[in-house]
């Protein structure tokens, strides 16, 4: 079933989206139990990129060598991003398998994270000037308190609670999904591609890779493809409609915009609040008052809709 929700600040002003993002997914809990993840988009850092990566999952089998392992490929992981030139600022260790590092590098992201990558489970799950997602199992709460997220600020955010109905449950098959190559782009999805595998292997000979089974991520890369071609997401998203087939809603953001796509049927829920200030949006309305503190009107975007706004 899944739910999917929203937030952006127009004026550019930052707030507590870790919190408000939270407080949006747990009210949704009931619409997907098994993860909770997180696209958060906070002031940019000088000119510097966040990558946030994993070395294994919450459920990975803990053996003997694990610590030594995690501290192998972290070290591989350090001296990678230094083989190619960047240099780093302030390594996190946010869980004993998740990392948030924050280093200048002026070079190819995807040779970056293609080198990252090939560490033996090692997987980027951002890479940006803004964007850091976080996911993992549990309830938003859960993710929320394990993570430290009550003081990230930012102008942007998406999440999304999973149930798990053709991937596994961990961390790689968990929203949002970042749009790699391409900087500080990510995608939410509540639905299901038909062609998935169609373009799955069109993107796949196109150079882009995939870390997950989820069609979700089919969404994200597209994106990423068509944006490198030099179309904006509007006109990316808008494309996606005749070339993606399926029930779906997505929600897909970059570092200065939030914007929100139907298929021709609609048949997915998500409805929304705009206002000066603030667009919320989400697959129910509960989600919608926790972050908006009086009475509001809600409408439902139309069949094969694009909206998109900017902060």
């Amino acid at each position: 079933m899944c739910g999917i929700a929203g937030i952006i600040y127009r004026d550019g002003s930052t707030h507590r989206i870790g919190d408000e993002m939270t407080r949006m997914l747990q009210s949704m809990k009931h619409r997907g139990p098994d993860s909770t993840g997180y696209a958060l988009y906070g002031s940019a850092s000088n000119g510097s990129l966040v990558m946030r990566y994993k070395l294994a999952d919450a459920n990975t089998p803990r053996d003997f060598e694990f610590e030594d392992r995690l501290r192998r490929h972290r070290f591989e992981v350090e001296s990678r991003l230094a083989a190619l030139g960047a240099r780093i600022h302030e390594v996190e260790e946010e869980t004993p398998y998740a990392f948030r590092v924050t280093f200048d590098y002026d070079g190819d992201l995807k040779l970056l994270a293609d080198f990252v990558e090939d560490i033996p489970e090692a997987e980027v799950l951002s890479l940006g000037h803004s964007l850091e997602i976080i996911k993992d199992l549990g309830d938003a709460e859960t993710v929320h308190r394990q993570y430290g997220l009550d003081e990230f600020e930012g102008t942007h955010a998406i999440g999304h609670v999973r149930m798990a109905t053709e991937s596994d449950v961990d961390i790689a098959g968990a929203h949002p999904y970042w749009a790699y190559p391409y900087s500080d782009v990510a995608v939410v999805h509540n639905g299901q591609l038909t062609n998935y595998f169609q373009w799955r292997r069109r993107l796949e000979r196109a150079g882009r890779r995939f870390m997950s089974e989820c069609d979700s991520e089919v969404i994200a890369v597209y994106l990423a493809e068509e944006m490198s071609k030099g179309l904006s997401l509007e006109e990316a998203m808008h494309k996606s409609l005749d070339d993606l087939d399926g029930v779906f809603t997505y929600i897909a953001v970059t570092k200065d915009e939030l914007g929100v796509a139907k298929d021709e049927l609609a048949a997915k829920p998500l409805v929304l609040y705009e206002s000066d200030d603030l667009v919320a949006l989400a697959s129910e309305e509960i989600a919608i008052r926790q972050v908006v503190d009086h009475e509001i009107e809600t409408y439902d975007p139309y069949e094969r809709e694009v909206l998109v706004w900017k902060r």
